[in-house]
């Protein structure tokens, strides 16, 4: 994978598991409120932030591909 991502928690829906921290570590935190959101704005493309895309409880996390905004997760349908 060499494409950049931009990453986008959607608070309104994030549920504070910290799934997300613990898959991909040093790409999401959790504040004091205990809400997700992503370290960087933009990521190297990687199995572990995929991962903590698609294992969200919440469905909070959207991945697109930085510059062409094509959507990586969840797919375009």
């Amino acid at each position: 994978m060499t494409d950049r991502w931009r990453v986008e928690v959607d608070r309104s829906l994030c549920i504070g598991s910290g799934l997300c921290a613990a898959t991909a570590a040093g790409e999401f935190s959790l504040d004091s409120a205990r809400q997700s959101r992503p370290v960087a704005p933009e990521v190297d493309a990687s199995e572990a932030v995929l991962e903590a895309a698609e294992g969200c409880p919440a469905e909070a996390i959207t991945l697109r591909v930085a510059g062409t905004d094509e959507a990586v997760f969840p797919p375009a349908e």
